[in-house]
């Protein structure tokens, strides 16, 4: 048996504060999203908006967007209350009809998200969103730690690099990416 994964937002720098709206948190459930696109003319979004039309996952508490997720092991408790929060959000912001039928739809939506999360625990996805003769369509690439000594040609070279900042007008934005990778260790 497999155990539940389930995608967590995760933010690296301050970065979604800028390029969306309304970011998610990290650590917030995530979901693909594009229903939230739905009744919208996508070749007029703009700025923003189209930002998170093109590679924003949506955190469900918040309905912010997060360019990228993390793969986490979730409990049904936890994959339950996603679907809660996001439940809510459907009926009450969106128009569902009556809580149920957000449900449903908050269900699969989940289902969805946990079908991405194929790969291991701590894989990064990255998602691009296109409208194609009025269809979205929606791929996925996964980001992975290489092995060490695994490439060679690129071995000094690295896809993120942290600097300090001491501008204490920034807001300060603090991932523990040690205790997540915790957190998933003592579900297993």
């Amino acid at each position: 048996m497999t155990a539940l994964r389930l995608p967590r937002t995760i933010r690296f720098d301050p970065s979604d504060t800028f390029v969306f709206e309304r970011a998610a948190e990290p650590g917030e459930w995530a979901v693909p999203g594009s229903f939230l696109f739905w009744d919208q003319d996508v070749a007029a979004l703009a700025g923003k908006q189209r930002a998170a039309f093109r590679a924003g996952f949506v955190g469900v508490r918040s309905l912010g967007f997060s360019t990228l997720v993390v793969i986490v092991e979730a409990s049904e408790a936890e994959r339950d209350e996603a679907v809660e929060d996001l439940a809510r959000h459907i009926h009450e912001r969106l128009g569902a009809p009556d809580l149920e039928t957000a449900r449903a739809a908050a269900r699969e939506e989940v289902e969805v998200a946990a079908s991405l999360c194929r790969p291991a625990v701590g894989t990064l996805i990255a998602m691009h969103r296109t409208s194609e003769e009025g269809e979205i369509r929606e791929s996925f690439r996964t980001l992975r730690r290489r092995a060490p000594g695994e490439d060679r040609l690129h071995a000094g070279l690295r896809a993120f690099r942290l600097i300090e900042a001491d501008d204490e007008e920034q807001p300060e934005e603090h991932v523990d990416l040690l205790a997540l990778q915790r957190a998933g260790e003592a579900r297993r």
